[in-house]
């Protein structure tokens, strides 16, 4: 089994900045791919961003596209969403997402363990 710890969700008005993060432990893979996907009350579950472990170029949602960067700190199995220039749009419950092998880093299905979720809410 593959823990997931998110943290670094809040209130922060629009034009803001918040940094997500997702430890991994446990039974944790060797070359993983770790996502951010979001949902919003009353949508879908959405992708926002992935990145592979062995040296993928990050993978981003087009609404996020050159606002959010995602990172990951190897030694620490950890990945972070940084968020820039929210807009209420943005306000949704996170979910870090952790895979193995994942075909299509966009499609929630191909990840095995997800974190908990962890609310983000941008006023406007």
């Amino acid at each position: 089994q593959v823990q997931l710890v998110e943290s670094g969700g809040g209130l922060v008005q629009a034009g803001g900045s918040l940094r997500l993060s997702c430890a991994a432990s446990g039974r944790t893979f060797s070359t993983p791919t770790m996502g951010w996907f979001r949902q919003a009350p009353g949508k879908e579950r959405e992708f926002v961003a992935a990145i592979r472990w062995s040296g993928g170029i990050p993978v981003y949602a087009n609404s996020v596209k050159g606002r959010f960067i995602i990172s990951r700190d190897n030694a620490k199995n950890t990945v972070y969403l940084q968020m820039n220039s929210l807009k209420p749009e943005d306000t949704a419950v996170y979910y870090c997402a952790y895979g193995r092998a994942v075909p299509t880093v966009v499609v929630p299905t191909g990840y095995e363990y997800w974190g908990q979720g962890t609310q983000v809410t941008v006023s406007s």
